[in-house]
């Protein structure tokens, strides 16, 4: 299979991403500093790159804390191929310039063995690039937008359920199966300039105006943006039955802000990833309720890998995983299962290789259920829908695994 620079430059991604789920330990962060000329015959070092600073700081902690609790449970359950694995982690600062100069050092320099991907469509484009010029495997946790498989990268698989655009496929498909004198006729869409923001909220903006729901507000805002009141005037102007918020977390939180204090009060409210985050019920207060939010992740799956994923991690964080977490750890466990399979972790060509076509091929059980790829690295699943209901945020959809009624219209804020 053909390669930007080299034929070795899949082979040494792929490798790079089984280590690097299994090295994420508490311990082996504090090591990060060090230089790693590959792991050796003793370990396997995995290199990744996360913005722990800047725009995407939140969910990248959650990627990072995803990593540290895989890699500590790997370790602590006799490593990969019985070698211990650590990580290498940079900060590159929510910047794709310097996600791209990371990737190099880490395989240039570090000579790592394996790499895993970083959060955000934005950095795992560049990242995937310098992967496949150096022939390495690379699973990723957290770019779903369509770019991301529109690159031609024969290196890459995404560890979740559903590309951005698929992720309300299921609430666009309840929402045009109601009786016409119950559905939405209008739609307002803000989102930030963000390939996966975008993927979402587009993806049900395309799906509903096919449905003969009219958009009213269309707003994309740069992914800096703090005040939202322009923004929440249109939206409150226009009186669109639902709104929807292709939003990362704090842009999330400030635009709902926005909203309630204009009073505006839509049927349905829909946002990506903010209400998903552990910290959203604090900073929204009292007025949760309706709220929905895609997810491809509940603690409460009954797979039999999540059910160990959350006892351990509950007992090394005494809470819950969240989503972030979820995805890192099913990283981790894709990476390994190619690992395992094909017995080889690291940056030679033939190892890479070896991992990259045993993925395309086969199917891994993970925590957020059974994953398969296309030829692209798209997973071949669906996203549930969760909403806020009482006080928790609950599965909603699809109904055969629901934990709660779908609201709708949605209570007043």
């Amino acid at each position: 299979m053909p390669f930007t620079k080299t034929p070795t430059a899949s082979k040494r991604s792929r490798a790079a991403l089984a280590t690097s789920a299994a090295l994420a330990l508490a311990s082996t962060l504090a090591a990060c500093g060090a230089a790693a000329e590959g792991g050796g015959d003793d370990e396997i070092v995995i290199g990744i790159s996360l913005p722990l600073t800047g725009d995407f700081s939140e969910p990248g902690k959650g990627i990072q804390r995803g990593y540290e609790a895989w890699a500590e449970y790997v370790n602590a359950n006799g490593g990969l191929l019985g070698r211990d694995v650590r990580l290498e982690m940079l900060d590159d600062q929510s910047s794709a310039e310097r996600v791209a100069a990371d990737y190099e050092k880490l395989i240039n320099q570090e000579q790592v063995d394996l790499v895993v991907g970083p959060f955000s469509t934005r950095l795992v484009i560049p990242a995937a690039q310098v992967a496949q010029d150096y022939g390495y495997l690379f699973v990723e946790p957290a770019g779903a937008a369509p770019e991301v498989f529109e690159e031609g990268f024969e290196n890459l698989f995404y560890a979740a359920p559903a590309v951005a655009n698929d992720h309300y496929k299921l609430l666009a498909e309840h929402i045009l199966a109601m009786p016409e004198s119950q559905r939405p006729k209008t739609a307002a869409y803000a989102s930030m300039d963000d390939p996966f923001a975008q993927g979402t909220a587009y993806g049900l903006k395309d799906a509903l105006e096919e449905g003969g729901v009219k958009t009213v507000v269309d707003e994309v805002y740069p992914p800096n943006t703090t005040d939202f009141s322009s923004i929440a005037a249109k939206i409150a102007d226009s009186k669109a039955d639902i709104v929807v918020g292709g939003s990362q977390y704090q842009d999330g939180v400030n635009l709902i802000v926005a909203l309630q204090q204009l009073s505006y009060q839509p049927k349905l409210a829909a946002f990506s990833t903010a209400p998903t985050e552990t910290e959203f019920a604090e900073a929204i207060g009292d007025k949760t309720q309706g709220i929905i939010a895609p997810t491809g992740y509940t603690t409460k799956a009954d797979y039999p890998e999540n059910q160990e994923f959350v006892k351990f991690y509950e007992e090394k964080h005494g809470e819950a995983p969240g989503e972030d977490e979820a995805n890192a750890w099913t990283t981790g466990q894709v990476v390994a299962a190619a690992v395992e399979a094909v017995e080889c972790a690291e940056p030679d060509p033939d190892c890479q290789a070896e991992l990259i076509d045993w993925l395309r091929e086969n199917e891994v059980d993970t925590v957020v259920g059974p994953l398969s790829w296309d030829a692209q690295g798209r997973p071949q699943s669906a996203h549930m829908i969760q909403q806020w209901v009482d006080g928790e945020i609950k599965i909603v959809l699809p109904e055969d695994q629901s934990e709660a009624e779908f609201v709708y219209p949605k209570p007043a804020w």
